[in-house]
This record gives structure tokens, sequence and C-alpha cells, in this order.
């Protein structure tokens, strides 16, 4: 049976947009503040995972709600189970867009959003994928289940609940990293250096740094910084300095005074933690221009620390846990959120991306050497192991052959430091959707997905489910 996988997708093309712009205009950032028994993530999460269900519902597939932290949609029969690993949290919004970031605006052939591209734009084109076969009603062995998670921008509570209750596939894919087949993901180590809180004695400038914050998410660069300070008499002078260094290091920033305290804030750029150089930490340059202040013995510490250890340094080096493979390249380092209070101390949120043939119990004690060397502690460390798949596996061979048919371009299989729900299944690998040469702006400001790669993702995915999934004797070209 030869199908035309593009002519399907086509005929289903101005539905597949409304979904997807339906789905992105809902704000479906965890919210920890207004969590309840059936909103554990926030009403908006809530309402993304409702929709992909109802919309499943409606469409006559299987469709279950695991406790309002993850759920399912599901056709074919048999015993094996094929996955469809998605989520549709997002990451917070940020600063400096030039569209209404929950707006789904189309503008030159995009669909402009937070989620765009990661993970609502592909899930949607995943859902559309099954839609089709089961429309045509093709013959399927194995069954197909779409996991649509809520927390994957933040903890992975919702895939840790899902898959304590719920059937783990014996295979699948997780459309939500690059095209061609990511068959390795570099381990996620998140934890924090703590700076535990000291009496110290203010110096003769007086100079003190009542609170810092920067940063949102441990996995993302932060984009933004303030810090409010006490130096009486020397506000002026402070000012003067934090204008230079704006200068000087080509940041954005301003300074002003009230209540007795001077604010200085600063901009930077957003990007992804698993690859920091791609973004500009507001948060550490901050840190460097305060480091040169003569402050507070306790607030001296921890911005020291900050400029010595980690800024315009995401490898490691001076962690002395720098380290590199050929399947997944480099460790890196990225300090998501810090936070400085004169009364509790200080705090840094690190995401820690570490190659598959890393040792992180070794690099657990260097970075507990260090952390100790400088008066500070590490707690609240996790940590999700490497995912690698063997270049011979059914799935990858699969997934090769449908991506070379597609756009007859050679599947090549890649690495990444971004985790994906692939790594839950052990025959898992992330497939699409960005495509070779495509930016990746997962998590940046003007997040979008280009509509005509949105449509081939599809057809990519519909080809790939069938020949996962469909009798062998009726296999599509």
């Amino acid at each position: 049976m030869k199908i035309d996988w593009m002519n399907e997708v086509l005929k289903r093309k101005d539905a597949l947009i409304e979904n997807t712009r339906e789905l992105l205009k809902i704000k479906s950032v965890l919210d920890e503040e207004n969590m309840n028994p059936d909103a554990p993530l926030g009403e908006g999460v809530k309402a993304a995972l409702e929709f992909m269900l109802n919309l499943g519902e409606k469409d006559g597939f299987k469709v279950k709600n695991v406790d309002h932290l993850a759920g399912h949609i599901e056709f074919g029969k048999g015993e094996e189970l094929i996955g469809i690993l998605c989520h549709v949290d997002v990451v917070p919004e940020g600063d400096g867009w030039s569209s209404d970031p929950f707006g789904a605006e189309i503008r030159d052939g995009k669909i402009y959003a937070r989620g765009a591209i990661d993970d609502k734009g592909p899930t949607m084109a995943a859902y559309y994928a099954m839609k089709i076969i089961k429309e045509l009603g093709l013959p399927l062995n194995k069954r197909v289940r779409m996991i649509i998670g809520t927390d994957e921008e933040s903890e992975w509570r919702c895939v840790e609940h899902y898959f304590a209750h719920e059937e783990m596939p014996a295979m699948g894919f997780a459309p939500d990293a690059d095209f061609p087949i990511i068959y390795a993901e570099k381990g996620i180590a998140d934890f924090d250096f703590v700076l535990t809180p000291v009496t110290g004695s203010l110096q003769e400038s007086g100079i003190e740094v009542i609170r810092f914050e920067a940063g949102q998410r441990y996995n993302m660069v932060p984009d933004y910084a303030v810090a409010s300070l006490m130096a009486p008499g020397q506000e002026e002078w402070v000012g003067s300095r934090f204008e230079e260094f704006l200068t000087a290091s080509d940041s954005e920033g301003k300074f002003s005074t009230g209540n007795g305290e001077l604010v200085l804030e600063l901009k930077g750029v957003s990007a992804h933690g698993m690859e920091p150089e791609h973004g500009k930490n507001a948060g550490l340059l901050l840190s460097s221009f305060l480091a040169g202040l003569p402050l507070q013995e306790q607030a001296k510490s921890y911005f020291s620390f900050a400029a010595e250890k980690f800024l315009n340094d995401s490898r490691g080096k001076n962690l002395e846990i720098a380290f590199s493979d050929h399947i997944t390249g480099d460790l890196t380092v990225n300090v998501g959120k810090m936070i400085y209070d004169k009364e509790e101390g200080g705090k840094f949120g690190i995401n820690l991306r570490y190659p598959v043939t890393a040792d992180i119990a070794y690099i657990k004690k260097r970075l507990q050497k260090i952390a100790a060397a400088n008066g500070f502690s590490i707690t609240n460390f996790s940590d999700s192991k490497p995912h690698y798949v063997e270049e011979n596996d059914f799935l990858i061979q699969t997934l090769q052959k449908v991506y070379e048919e597609q756009t007859g371009e050679k599947a090549e299989l890649l690495s990444i430091g971004g985790g994906t729900y692939a790594r839950s299944l052990k025959s898992g690998v992330a497939f699409g959707p960005l495509f070779p040469g495509r930016p990746d702006v997962a998590h940046q400001k003007d997040e979008y997905i280009i509509i005509d790669d949105l449509l081939k993702a599809a057809a990519i995915y519909a080809q790939a489910v069938y020949e996962l999934a469909g009798h062998r004797e009726n296999q599509s070209g």
C-alpha cells in the first residue's frame, strides 16, 4: 500500500494549524503557588492537558487522565505498545517578545508563541499523525499511545507518576528535539551550591547587598538580574561604575535609588540550559560587577565565587569537572537560579549536563570538594542518568528509513545535551521536530515553529507510526 503522507497532512492543514494555535494560547506554565488536587501543577497546565485529551476523545481515540499529572491518547490493537512521548507544559515566557507570547500569532509563515517548538507544535504534529492513520483505517498490529506529560520543563513529576501507574511502552519516540534522530542524551543533574549564613562585619565602605536574584529555572539561562544595595554616601559612585560596566560588557541595565537603597538591574539573553553559551547570563554578569565592590564578607564570598567559578565557563573547567566524549560531547554547566539575602545567605541553582561515559559519582565528589573549600555545601542533588540506544536497534533502523524516504536526506544519528522523555524508555529516541540548519529557538523570546516544518514533521510522524505499528505486509513507501 503506497500512501502519500504529505498529501494526507495537507488535506488537514487548516485544522492542524488551528488546533496548534488553540493549544499554544493556553498559558501552561508551572504554577506552584496555585496548586490543588485537581490541578497539581496549576490551572494552566491542567487546561493544556485537558485540551489534548478532549481533542482525542472527540476524534474517537481512547483517552485517560492520570490524576491530572499526565494522560494518554491511544488507538490500535495488539500486545505491544508504541509510545509517543510529548509534553504540554512550557517554560516561563520571559521578556522582550515582539508579540503576545501566548497569542500564537502567524507572521511570515511561522507561528510565534511560547511552546511553539517546545513542545506543543510537535505534540500536535504527532497527534495528527495518529489521526491520519486512524481516519484512513490502516491496519495496525500494535497499540499506539501518545503519552502527554505536564512537568517536563521542571521535575518530571508527570512521567514518574504516570509510569508508576501505567504501562511502559516497548519502544517509542519523543518529538521534542532535532531531526534526524537523537540516539544519545547526556545525563542531567540539578543541585544547589548553598552558602551558609555567617556573621560578617561591614567594611569601611559600608556597601551591603540586601537582596540579589536572577533566574527562574535550572534549565534556563537567566535573562534578568536585580540587586538591592545599601551604600550610604556612595550611591553616585556605584552608579557611575555600573554604567561603565554596562558599556564595557555591552549589556543593558539601569540603576535607581529609593527608600535608602540602590537598585541595580541588568538584562541578559535567555537560552536553553543545555547550551549556556547561546545565552547571556544576567545573574553572572551582575555578580561579576558586585564582586568588584568592597562588600560585606558574606556577600563578597558569594559574588566572588560566582565570578571565579562560573563566569565565562560553561564547561566546568574552573570547577575542575570538565569532561568530553565522542558520543555526546562536552559536559556543560548552567547557573539557572541565583539568590542572595543578607539574612539567609546565598544559593546557586545548577543544571549540569554530562556525557554518557562520564562518572557522575566522581563529578559529585569533585563538586563537594570545591564547595567545601569555598564555604559552600551541595544540596538537593538529583540525577537523570544518560540515555543511549544502539545503532542497530529496530526503532532506529525504522526511523532512519522513514526520515530518508520523506526528506531524501541521510538520517544521521545525533546526540544532545537536552533531556527528553525518550530517556524514560529503554528503547526510546528523540525524533524531530527541528530540521537540520534551522535555528533552535526553544526557551528564547519570539519562539516559533515554521508552518511548513510543522506539516513536514506530521507527515514524517505519520509514516513512522505506521512503520512501527502497522502490519508488516502493508508497509508504506
